[in-house]
This record gives C-alpha cells, sequence and structure tokens, in this order.
C-alpha cells in the first residue's frame, strides 16, 4: 500500500505549536486506528520525523503521527514528556481531522521514544484513563543504569556512549521521578495493552523483555515479540547491523494482531 507524507502543525496544543509529519495508507478504513509515535534519537535529536516504522505501519492502514516533542520546550526531563502528553490530550479530545472518535488511539516508540511512550501510558493512566486504547514500545530505552546483560552488545552496536550521553542530557534537569525511567514505576497495574517488540540481538533486549513480565505480573495484557538474530531488528534506532532489514513482514503481522486484539476488547 502506498504511504502518504504530511507535515502540519498543531497549533492548539497546550505547551505551544508542535510540528508534526502524518504518515497515512492510501487505502484505510473509515475509522482507522491513530498512533502518536515518538522517534528515537537517546533522547539527543530533534526534528527527526522520517521513519521506516511509521511507513510499515502506515502501510497497514493506520495513520502515524510523529511529533517533533523536542523543539517546543528541549530535550530534558521532563519537557519532552509534558509536550508529548499534551499532544495524546489534545488528539484524545480533538483528533484534528486524523481518524475519527471510533479510531483507536495508541502510543508508540522506539528507543528513547519508547520510554517517552511508556511514560506517557502511565500518565494517561493517571490524568485520562480510558483515553488511551494500546501502546507499542519498540526496544524501549528504559533503564538509566544499562546494567542489563543483554546491555554488553551496545558497545559492538555503536550505541553505548550515546546511550550513556543521552540519559545524562534526558536526566539533566535534576528531577528524579518514575516517569524518566518507566520501568522504576511501583504501579503498573490498569495501563492499557501493550505490545512489546525486541530481538535477540538487540542490546535493549533484556530491559524490554524485564519491563513486559513486569506489565504482566501487574495484570496488563502484553503481546510480545522476540525477532530472531538476523533481522537487523536494531538497526530501527540506528544500531549497526551486519545485515540488511527484514523485520517489517513480521513488525507488519505483530500490529495489525495487536490491533484486533484491542478493537476486540
Amino acid at each position: 500500500m502506498a504511504v502518504q507524507i504530511k507535515d502540519m502543525t498543531f497549533d492548539k496544543v497546550e505547551t505551544g505549536p508542535v510540528g508534526v509529519r502524518v504518515f497515512q495508507g492510501a487505502e484505510y478504513e473509515k475509522s482507522p486506528p491513530v498512533l502518536i509515535y515518538f522517534h528515537s534519537g537517546a533522547f539527543l535529536e530533534e526534528g527527526r520525523m522520517d521513519s521506516d516504522v511509521a511507513t510499515t505501519l502506515a502501510q497497514t492502514g493506520a495513520i502515524v503521527v510523529i511529533p517533533d516533542v523536542n523543539a517546543p520546550l528541549g530535550g530534558v526531563f521532563p519537557k519532552p514528556l509534558e509536550v508529548g502528553f499534551s499532544i495524546f490530550s489534545y488528539l484524545a479530545q480533538k483528533r484534528a481531522g486524523l481518524g475519527n472518535r471510533k479510531s483507536l488511539l495508541l502510543l508508540g516508540g522506539a528507543e528513547a521514544g519508547g520510554n517517552l511512550a511508556a511514560a506517557i501510558a502511565h500518565k494517561a493512566r493517571d490524568y485520562r484513563a480510558n483515553e488511551l486504547d494500546g501502546q507499542v514500545l519498540l526496544s524501549p530505552l528504559l533503564d538509566p543504569f544499562m546494567a542489563s546483560a543483554s546491555m554488553q552488545k551496545a558497545a559492538a552496536a555503536g550505541m553505548r556512549n550515546r546511550w550513556s550521553e543521552g540519559w545524562s542530557h534526558y536526566l539533566s534537569g535534576g528531577v528524579c521521578h518514575p516517569y524518566a525511567a518507566p520501568c522504576t514505576c511501583s504501579r503498573q497495574a490498569g495501563l492499557a495493552p501493550a505490545l512489546i517488540v525486541t530481538s535477540e540481538d538487540d542490546p535493549l533486549r533484556d530491559e524490554t523483555l524485564a519491563y513486559s513480565r513486569k506489565l504482566s505480573s501487574s495484570g496488563v495484557r502484553v503481546q510480545e515479540h522476540i525477532f530472531p538474530e538476523g533481522a537487523s531488528w536494531p538497526s530501527i534506532y540506528g544500531a549497526k547491523c551486519p545485515m540488511a532489514a527484514n523485520w517489517q513482514a513480521g513488525l507488519t503481522e505483530q500490529f495489525e494482531s495487536f490491533v484486533r486484539s484491542v478493537t476486540i476488547q
């Protein structure tokens, strides 16, 4: 399916105007799911709104919205969270011409964007209950201690120093709050259903799967998928991968299955 891409500005977001890029399949149902997708970039990048993941998911018929959350207030916690939550709240109320009131509203992201999506899902539970239908967490960067066994692969993937720098930047505001590192949140119950994806050769595998288990043990419905080595899954956030990416069909299948399950629920 061809994907149409357009740039917009959300002028009426509480934190101020935010530029967004919208990916939309040329063929879509009357009430397509709307996914607010936060890009990767180790908390360091702004203005990055192109995404192979967004294109892949839009080909399923979803509308994927990538906001430049760092631009309005900066990239230090809690500012990206405030912008991201304001965008979620705006779309929950207005939809901004994207989908309609029957459309599922989802949060998602990869790596640092997965952290932000998970944090906003917590805040949505706490402040806008029942307005979030699901969360799509793709190798979320959740643990500022970077101490998992799989993290030993980060240097070879060209990511260890970048993540260390990114965490230092994101937490440099001196604010200590569980939303900054959702894996530390003591209460996971009541969160929206989650699709959680990683791969066997992903440096973020262990913290991703630990978070998945934590959600499941709290009663959150989780659909988990682990790509085998060789799918070049870590390339979605810029890691070095020796082979060409071949995760697109698998991610499409998982996302479509997740949307169906959330719709039935």
